[in-house]
């Protein structure tokens, strides 16, 4: 009863020797399998462990999602992006999310998508509004950046306490060194609090009162286009400036998506939506671009349906980066008018990427530290041949050339060379020389 019946999986997932592996059956026709799902939900445990779920895009897919059986629109392109992420940091995941669709669907009272695992271990959430949401995530990270400070000063005082155990300082010890890392920091937690439990000093009293927090968490905060590049722009500019360690996830669907389809400065060159009646006539804003510019913030553009190994490279780097990080993720939107409908939501971002559309790249300063060039252009030269069928495949597109033939072409050239300018751009950044230095201008 879960299923919205868009079809996404059925169009995705591979089949053998010509013969889909999946497919859409009526409901009334499956009901006799429900105790099959019921027994697996039940008794069938997870896998995640047997393999590195990090690894690939495989291996990915063998880990509890986190977020599940959400209530988006049939075929949403934004859901795929925060289900995955739920499945690589999902135990030790805290996220804050911007008023919007993803906020809708994320926690539509009394139910939400977020789940926990066996281990009782889930995604920590909350919603802010949509001019302050990055200070909200911000404000979530320094907080338990302070509040393990003091884990750091209690294990640090364990070490020469007197009625500390060995074991307790080994742990410690432990901590002290591999503060940053999750796996490490999960074990000390699990293996620290019974012992500080059992010895019950001033020091392990002040161990438990900050247990919550010996685990490092991956701090994340989510937002549609609306809020990022728009409203809250001014927030996101702040916060990813700031240094600090949290890691944005913008699901751009160019549009404002929730609020009925109004347009947005992602909105592209060409493109009809509320405000924008006759087509948007100036550019779309460079989001990953700005940000890129401050040498210090990893970004990353991506597309799932075009390239899922970029994805999870860009997604697994990201949250890596001891530093800001932004990944603008291209999410097909019933606000397109998708012809072929949103069961092909995923086969539209290849055809974006494909076509030159949408750009896949990814900007990550620890490159620069080993002399490498940070800017990595992961699209194919596009075919750009195909650039206009593109766009009318979309109504928001279409829509132009039914009511303003006169303009549509024009628009369309535009939007075109718009898109070859940006890629053009993106092309002479990766070629750029790093590792020596650039020949003085002569005087």
């Amino acid at each position: 009863m879960d299923c919205l019946g868009c079809t996404n999986c059925v169009a995705v997932c591979p089949g053998k020797k010509g013969v889909k592996a999946l497919v859409m059956k009526p409901l009334e026709t499956q009901l006799d399998v429900q105790k099959d799902w019921d027994y697996c939900v039940a008794s069938v445990a997870s896998k995640q462990d047997l393999v590195d779920v990090a690894a690939n895009v495989k291996n990915s897919q063998f880990a509890q999602p986190l977020f599940e059986f959400s209530g988006a629109c049939s075929g949403c392109g934004e859901t795929p992006y925060v289900k995955l992420i739920s499945q690589l940091f999902g135990d030790h995941e805290i996220v804050a999310n911007a008023t919007g669709c993803s906020s809708i669907y994320s926690g539509s009272v009394p139910s939400t998508p977020y789940t926990k695992n066996a281990k009782g271990e889930g995604v920590a959430w909350a919603n802010s509004l949509f001019e302050d949401f990055a200070e909200f995530g911000l404000g979530m990270s320094l907080a338990h950046e302070k509040l393990q400070a003091r884990v750091a000063d209690y294990m640090q005082k364990a070490l020469e306490c007197p009625n500390c155990s060995d074991a307790i300082k080994a742990l410690a010890q432990k901590w002290l060194d591999n503060r940053n890392d999750v796996t490490a920091t999960k074990q000390v937690a699990a293996e620290i609090v019974p012992l500080c439990e059992a010895c019950g000093c001033d020091i392990c009293k002040g161990i438990l009162s900050v247990k919550e927090h010996i685990a490092k968490r991956s701090q994340w905060i989510i937002a549609g286009d609306g809020a990022a590049y728009d409203i809250g722009f001014g927030g996101l500019d702040h916060v990813l400036a700031s240094d600090k360690n949290v890691n944005v996830l913008v699901v751009d669907t160019e549009v404002y998506s929730n609020t009925g389809g109004q347009s947005s400065k992602a909105t592209p060159l060409g493109a009809i939506a509320k405000f924008a009646a006759a087509g948007k006539r100036v550019r779309k804003k460079d989001l990953g671009l700005i940000a890129s510019t401050y040498g210090y913030v990893y970004v990353a553009q991506i597309a799932m349906g075009a390239d899922n190994a970029q994805t999870l490279k860009a997604i697994r780097e990201a949250e890596a980066y001891d530093g800001p990080s932004l990944i603008i993720a291209y999410a097909p939107c019933i606000n397109h008018g998708i012809r072929k409908g949103m069961g092909h939501a995923q086969e539209e971002q290849a055809a974006a990427v494909e076509c030159g559309y949408w750009h896949l790249w990814r900007y990550n300063p620890a490159l620069e530290m080993e002399g490498k060039n940070p800017f990595t252009l992961d699209s194919k030269t596009p075919y750009w041949d195909k650039f206009e069928d593109f766009l009318k495949g979309e109504v928001r597109y279409a829509s132009v050339a039914k009511q303003y033939p006169a303009e549509a072409a024009e628009l369309f050239a535009a939007a075109k060379a718009n898109a070859q300018w940006r890629y053009n751009n993106y092309l002479r950044l990766a070629q750029q020389q790093w590792g020596t230095e650039p020949a003085p201008t002569a005087e």
